[in-house]
């Protein structure tokens, strides 16, 4: 089963972390460096030595946080079937064991001194460094539950659900008397949306099933805007059904129709584009801007919805990005490639 895929789905969370993950590694050297920062401010005396005496520090402190990592990555999958008292113990015996060849390499490179001292310093900073990030990620792999990550999930979601509605029933009343037909599938429309808006959705789902939802969004709002509201979509470069967070493309939709449709008089027109590269799957979406628009709290509220949507399915494996160029507000988001057929 493929970590992230599945917020409800995830495995119960070990008590070691899983050092296969990109997030995971970033974390780690975070935490690390700040603490080499944190070490180098202790023992400094004058700062004109503070550089030197952190890059020294540093010297010691990174291969041995890389050399650590890559083995428990290797061993990741043996290090999360063992109990977790006897998996932080061996964890930390590995991360002794790197940090004595580590420093035996150095003095045999004469960047060191061989110090027994030195090392028994070094060692007892290593015990209490490992078991501090290791309850660290403890704590932080509770709050990150599965059974609070839907909750919270659950949450994001129900935020998108007045706006949308709000939009979807103006549109409605505004067809009502002049086209009753186009009122009834507009209704007909907004029911099989609102069945979409109203389950779970704690798992990824297709790509097709994303884009019939933005379709049908998209023509609700035609009833309010016409063909004011033109949607291009360039998909050549798209595998065929990838797996994708549900609700991802309406949110985006409805901030690219509120802040660059609706303001202006003129047609504007919304370009989406998913590509693969490599592993990851890259979705960009823009939209024009004019000068009318006022609604910048709710822009960067809309974002940030999505931004931790994407942050409790794929931790921080996904990136989002926000830029503005020649007069249109692009967004851009990255995330690892499942096919449908991991599901």
């Amino acid at each position: 089963m493929n970590q992230g895929r599945s917020i409800r789905e995830n495995p119960r969370l070990p008590g070691l972390p899983d050092l296969r993950k990109p997030g995971t590694w970033g974390r780690v050297f975070l935490v690390v460096n700040f603490g080499v920062l944190l070490g180098a401010l202790a023992a400094n005396r004058e700062w004109r030595f503070f550089f030197a005496e952190f890059f020294e520090l540093a010297m010691l402190i990174e291969p041995v946080t890389l050399a650590s990592l890559a083995l428990l990555s290797l061993a990741g999958a043996w290090f999360a079937r063992l109990p977790k008292r006897s998996g932080a113990v061996l964890v930390i015996l590995m991360v002794l064991l790197v940090t004595a060849a580590v420093r035996s390499l150095f003095a045999a490179m004469h960047l060191i001194e061989p110090d027994l001292e030195g090392f028994s310093r070094s060692s007892l900073w290593v015990v209490i460094g490992v078991a501090l990030l290791l309850g660290w990620f403890e704590m932080s792999g509770r709050a990150r539950s599965p059974a609070l990550a839907e909750a919270r999930l659950l949450a994001l979601t129900a935020r998108i659900r007045p706006h949308f509605l709000f939009n979807a029933l103006n549109a409605v009343l505004g067809v009502m008397r002049s086209d009753p037909r186009r009122a009834e599938t507009a209704l007909e429309e907004l029911a099989d949306l609102f069945r979409v808006l109203m389950r779970e959705n704690a798992d990824l789902v297709p790509l097709s099933e994303e884009i019939l939802v933005a379709r049908q969004y998209i023509n609700l709002e035609r009833l309010r805007l016409g063909e004011r509201v033109r949607v291009v979509w360039d998909m050549t470069a798209c595998p065929p059904d990838p797996l994708v967070p549900p609700l991802m493309l309406q949110p985006l939709l409805e901030n690219a129709v509120y802040h660059g449709i609706e303001p202006s008089t003129q047609p504007g027109e919304i370009t989406i584009r998913f590509e693969r590269k490599d592993s990851r799957l890259k979705l960009e979406l823009s939209n024009p801007m004019t000068a009318a628009d006022s609604h910048t709290q709710g822009n960067q509220m809309a974002l940030a919805n999505i931004r931790e949507r994407l942050m409790l399915f794929f931790d921080l494996e996904a990136t989002m990005t926000t830029q503005i160029s020649a007069g249109r507000f692009c967004v851009s988001i990255e995330f690892p490639y499942r096919p449908v057929s991991a599901k």
